[in-house]
């Protein structure tokens, strides 16, 4: 295997995006520095493009990861030949699918459990956000946050952890290595600066170049944090963006879609789907290919972090 510490076969089996970024995060960190990765769509992808991905070598000798993201379609159209892959592994290459269910009870999932790893990616209960946020500010963000102001985050943005997680960093500068109180919750949760973030990614869909960068770069000015922040946001952005195309396929209506993928306030619904249709399911799939590329040149430390957005904003409008 690629690390001792890693599996050959992991499902991220769960429909909350965020969780799914920072499970694939967490494995990454225990792999190579210099692994070799590649991203398919399981919606498009072939068996044999995936397991030869899997069974090659890497060029630079540090191991091969292969994330398949929109995977539920795959796994039944090669179950077999995946259950048989699982029982024998390659052991150069970690092979990664992100999927929205996976049933205990059949094979496929007895298969990945028995030589690699489930992970389950479902939000916390109303009951449990509170403990959510405290362990996820101490683990994510090397920050200790008030009970009283774990629960008033919770109120206020409910179990939408992606925004959750946005917060909690905005909140670690402005507590400056002190524990969060309620004070900074009531202080720095404002809804309107995600705005900002929301016309960046419309004005990147509109195929406005010009108005993206001057965008980003205003958000920047004004919140630094955003650099660190700005790859996770735009990936949970993108996997809206095509749940609401399939959803739009299956025959929903955008109010409903809207709800299910909690889009607001309500004046973005309309910018939302707008953006939606002129990216596609196409210019989604490349914008997540861009995407994880300059993630991993973020994290392997070739660099500035807020120049690789940058250079995903007009490489995108190519």
């Amino acid at each position: 295997m690629p690390s001792v510490g890693a599996k050959p076969v992991y499902a991220l089996v769960g429909t909350d995006s965020f969780l799914q970024l920072l499970k694939l995060r967490e494995i990454l960190a225990i792999l190579p520095p210099d692994v070799q990765r590649t991203d398919l769509d399981g919606e498009k992808a072939d068996l044999a493009e995936v397991l030869d991905e899997c069974r090659s070598f890497a060029m630079f000798g540090g191991g091969k990861l292969v994330v398949v993201r929109n995977a539920d379609d795959f796994i039944t159209r090669f179950r077999e030949q995946l259950e048989d892959y699982c029982a024998k592994p390659s052991d150069s290459a970690t092979l990664i699918l992100r999927c929205e269910s996976l049933p205990k009870n059949q094979r496929i999932y007895k298969a990945i459990a028995k030589t690699g790893q489930v992970e389950e990616c479902t939000p916390p209960g109303e009951r449990m956000l509170g403990k959510w946020i405290t362990d996820h500010a101490r683990a994510g963000h090397r920050v200790q946050i008030a009970p009283q102001a774990a629960e008033q985050l919770a109120q206020l943005i409910g179990a939408d952890l992606g925004k959750l997680d946005t917060e909690i960093a905005k909140l670690a500068l402005l507590a400056d290595g002190k524990t969060i109180q309620p004070q900074h919750v009531a202080e720095i949760v404002t809804f309107q600066r995600e705005q900002k973030m929301w016309d960046m990614t419309n004005a990147l869909a509109a195929g406005d170049t010009t108005e993206a960068l001057r965008r980003w770069r205003h958000l920047l000015a004004t919140e630094p944090s955003s650099e660190f922040r700005a790859v996770t946001w735009m990936g949970m952005w993108l996997e809206n963006v095509r749940k609401a195309l399939a959803l739009k396929r299956q025959g929903m209506n955008p109010f409903t879609i809207a709800q299910q993928l909690k889009i607001w306030p309500r004046e973005n619904v309309q910018p939302f789907f707008k953006t939606a249709e002129e990216l596609g399911e196409a210019g989604v799939a490349r914008a997540l290919d861009l995407l994880a590329t300059v993630d991993r040149q973020s994290k392997s430390g070739v660099g500035e972090a807020s120049t690789n957005v940058e250079r995903f904003i007009l490489e995108l409008a190519v």
